[in-house]
């Protein structure tokens, strides 16, 4: 690891940047930050960079010291099921709208905190399923099937996340579908 950050200080710059900040307690009190830059295109064909943030609706909680260590390794799952069994959770989606002169093909390099900022919707979880029908465990979470409106930036990620999210896929297929190590209260083995 350490030849491989001294040939790509990027990568060690980035790192840097995530752990001066305290990570949260839990899934329902986290903020999830894209790590690409996409286009918006609108229909004449002009577009914007943007990257987006899935904005917790919860008060943020630092993670405890010894909070990893002292639990159960599934324990983020379970207190997010628990969570969502006591009221609905929310994040708010918000684009931040890049400037022509943003990099959109380095991941690594954040983009000014003056950046517009537009809140365009609520995602709300009010219900947790097991995966054992297959409802998300088989799909292929591809960065570059995108809607109408969005094209992919410049960004060289995108299409090696593609790829190898693809192969991801395909392995998957292909393996014995076991039980999941998260239990939720419909597969009847929750705690």
């Amino acid at each position: 690891m350490k030849a491989f950050l001294a040939a790509h200080p990027e990568t060690a710059r980035a790192i840097q940047l995530i752990n001066a900040k305290p990570f949260s307690s839990g899934f329902a009190n986290a903020t999830y930050n894209s790590l690409d830059a996409f286009r918006f295109v609108n229909a004449a064909g002009a577009s914007m960079p943007v990257r987006w943030s899935m904005v917790t609706a919860e008060p943020f909680e630092p993670e405890a010291p010894d909070q990893a260590t002292a639990q159960d390794k599934n324990y983020l799952f379970d207190a997010l099921i628990a969570r969502v069994e006591q009221a609905p959770l929310q994040w708010h989606l918000i684009v931040t709208i890049g400037q022509p002169d943003d990099p959109t093909n380095d991941a690594t390099t954040p983009w000014p905190d003056n950046r517009e900022h537009v809140d365009v919707g609520t995602f709300t979880i009010d219900h947790i399923e097991s995966e054992t029908p297959g409802n998300c465990r088989d799909v292929n979470f591809d960065p570059l099937v995108l809607p109408f409106g969005i094209a992919p930036s410049d960004d060289p990620l995108l299409s090696a996340r593609s790829a190898v999210y693809s192969q991801s896929f395909t392995r998957r297929a292909g393996e014995k579908k076991e039980p999941s190590a998260v239990q939720t209260p419909d597969t009847g083995m929750g705690k």
